[in-house]
């Protein structure tokens, strides 16, 4: 808590990312993509929100019966979108190397349609989904603007059998990271800007 304390006293900077994570249902590797907008507190504390939705086409056969009293065989997308609220809470950190625990709360919508597209105002049954996806975080700076990371989590979400899927899941994820501050007081150090709110720093 006194770390935390100190940590809020700092300066802080926006922290906004576009990601993708990749998970599984049943056997097949599936995409979730999403994007997030928050505060960062000297770079030790993220706290933001944003949305996130299945990118993968994943289909299930359904069987209904027709007008003439046989079965038709129709083919029917998963599709999935939630909002969410994060914390990234650095525990370690080094000159390259820095660790982190990202927790991530969130609710949102899952359904079957039959367009392969999104189609949320569609008539399709649409059913509440909860999850809580715990993980760490590990990333690698190349530069003081440019770094690489990784990070492995698990999605627990509560199983729906109107959805008839588990959707918890290990997830993952390879990141490339710019930071646009740091490269724009590394390029010009001697700016207004860069004397203000610089230097460049690890």
């Amino acid at each position: 808590m006194d770390t935390l304390h100190e940590v809020f006293k700092r300066k802080s900077g926006i922290d906004a990312r576009f990601e993708s994570r990749y998970s599984f249902i049943g056997n097949k590797i599936i995409g979730v993509t999403g994007f997030r907008l928050g505060v960062a507190f000297q770079r030790k504390l993220r706290i933001g929100g944003g949305l996130s939705w299945l990118r993968t086409d994943y289909k299930k056969q359904f069987y209904q019966l027709n007008e003439f009293g046989t079965i038709d065989t129709i083919n029917k997308y998963l599709k999935f979108g939630y909002a969410c609220f994060y914390v990234d809470f650095v525990f370690y950190k080094n000159k390259r190397w820095q660790l982190s625990v990202p927790i991530q709360v969130g609710g949102g919508f899952a359904w079957y349609q039959k367009n392969i597209t999104y189609n949320y105002n569609g008539s399709d049954k649409k059913y509440f989904l909860l999850l809580y996806e715990p993980g760490i975080t590990a990333q690698f700076k190349v530069f003081k603007w440019f770094g690489l990371g990784s990070d492995v989590a698990f999605r627990f979400t509560p199983y729906n059998k109107k959805i008839g899927e588990h959707l918890s899941s290990p997830t993952y994820s390879f990141k490339i990271m710019f930071w646009f501050d740091q490269l724009f007081y590394s390029a010009f150090p001697n700016s207004k800007i860069s004397k203000k709110y610089g230097p460049a720093m690890w």
